[in-house]
């Protein structure tokens, strides 16, 4: 089980067996991928053509060192035009990286399992929220006239309706004339967040105030 099935030579049969096998453990790390976490259509069918194409090219390298560079170098090349992804996307990518190197050296049954342990591992800590903060933390913008102090301007507010805030950035806009508070709150359990925006534009003079969640690594 965990030893090849690659003699000296590529031969058509080991080819379509390890190309078979890379697209069905490539449907797999989609699918898992699918289900554990928000994608779009490109994204999962990339990472069922990934193993494939990853055994491919393994397979063609197959112990010649200066194919091994080139090979090396188009990777790179690849690596540095895409778009950085999020934690979970690059775990997928990495994932589906990995059977494609066990299946281009000829360990199926290695690859096999290797694959149905990891998305068991996945899909229990995606079920059990494993490493999900319970705190209800937003990002909250808002705008205030420059006459007003922001440092303490809503202190006794943020008292009512926050457990801990933290000011992030404060700006000037509108040639100076208007100060842009960033802060990152976290709200108390159970509070009417209307009201608690209501009682803010009470105070900032009904200018634009913003509550939606941090980008957290680009949503974990």
């Amino acid at each position: 089980m965990f030893s090849s099935i690659l003699g000296g030579t590529l031969t058509i049969g080991n080819f379509a067996i390890c190309l078979s096998v890379a697209l069905a453990l490539g449907f797999v790390v989609a699918f898992m991928h699918m289900k554990t976490t928000k994608s779009n259509k490109n994204f999962v069918t990339t990472l069922f053509v990934l193993p494939a194409l990853v055994t491919t090219v393994i397979l063609l390298v197959n112990g010649n060192l200066g194919t091994s560079v080139a090979v090396l170098g188009a990777f790179s090349l690849v690596r540095f035009r895409s778009i950085p992804g999020n934690s979970k996307e690059i775990l997928s990518v990495f994932f589906a990286m990995a059977i494609g190197l066990a299946v281009g050296v000829g360990y199926i049954g290695f690859a096999a399992i290797f694959t149905i342990a990891i998305s068991l591992i996945v899909a229990l800590l995606s079920i059990f929220n494993f490493g999900q903060s319970t705190r209800n933390t937003k990002m909250l913008k808002i705008l205030i006239p420059e006459d007003l102090d922001y440092t303490e301007v809503f202190n006794d507010i943020f008292n009512d309706y926050v457990d801990s805030s933290d000011m992030v950035s404060a700006k000037t806009v509108n040639m100076g004339s208007i100060f842009e508070l960033t802060y990152r709150v976290d709200l108390k359990n159970n509070i009417n967040e209307k009201e608690f925006i209501d009682k803010l534009r009470v105070r900032n003079g009904n200018l634009k105030i913003s509550l939606s969640h941090p980008l957290t690594d680009q949503e974990l």
